[in-house]
């Protein structure tokens, strides 16, 4: 519950009902901004400080200590308050379910100071509550079996934690994982990862990685053509039960 949007609200005789009419959103996304203490997405944020009249850091003084880039933050902001999401990975176990060491060996190799890496990596796996809070986001991930043979920088026992601990994501109600397996021929999935997410005011939006900065795709027709294409790759994924033979018979080559 977020107790200085409260007072903030009282003060100036605002509601959440109030709230959602003057900025343009489903009064029950208001309401989990209060109730449930949600962060909403940066344009929100700057409309309700103004309409409140007090400063953003505040109403939401966790915004200013996030230690995720900057350029990243809008897509956490969507991911927090999705109800679905989809993704797809082709070479990386997706972030939201990485353990800390294997989060650290995805930055091998980029000569990052110490103290970034471990700020990224602790935003990272900051992002993971979202999968055991009270109401979770419905999570279907596709992944390439290449993701999971390929070794981490470091000890053997890097992928072999990495994969008990995917396998144990893949046992939350609320989150399917499927395997391309690899011998699969070319397929849409080889031009790239991107996730989808489904929003409660029935917004869609979509982020696709790139070796520069990733894009957060929003217009209708783009979303789309991405989800159609999520469709295929995921009609290439091997069913629930037989994704996790396979990951469990990965995991036993990396011990």
């Amino acid at each position: 519950m977020n107790h200085g949007l409260i007072a903030a609200m009282a003060e100036a005789g605002e509601t959440a009902d109030s709230l959602a009419g003057q900025v343009g959103v489903d009064p029950k996304t208001a309401q989990r901004w209060v109730s449930r203490g949600r962060v909403p997405r940066p344009r929100y944020r700057s409309q309700l400080a103004a309409i409140l009249g007090r400063d953003v850091k505040d109403l939401w003084p966790d915004v200013i200590q996030r230690r995720e880039p900057a350029w990243f933050r809008p897509w956490v902001d969507i991911e927090r308050e999705a109800l679905s999401l989809r993704a797809f990975h082709l070479a990386w176990i997706p972030g939201l379910f990485q353990t800390e060491t294997y989060a650290r060996a995805t930055f091998a190799g980029q000569d990052l100071p110490p103290a970034e890496v471990d700020d990224l990596v602790s935003a990272r796996l900051a992002r993971q509550a979202i999968l055991t809070r009270e109401r979770p986001p419905s999570v279907v991930a596709v992944i390439d079996e290449q993701a999971i043979r390929r070794p981490a920088a470091g000890p053997r026992g890097v992928m072999a934690a990495q994969l008990a601990h995917l396998a144990a994501c893949a046992d939350l109600p609320t989150v399917q994982i499927h395997i391309v397996p690899a011998d699969v021929p070319t397929y849409p999935g080889l031009d790239g990862p991107f996730t989808l997410a489904a929003l409660a005011d029935g917004g869609r939006a979509a982020h696709v990685d790139s070796q520069a900065h990733a894009v957060i795709v929003d217009q209708p027709a783009e979303v789309a053509t991405l989800e159609r294409r999520w469709e295929r790759i995921r009609g290439e994924a091997l069913p629930r039960g037989q994704s996790l033979d396979l990951l469990t018979k990965a995991a036993e080559t990396w011990t």
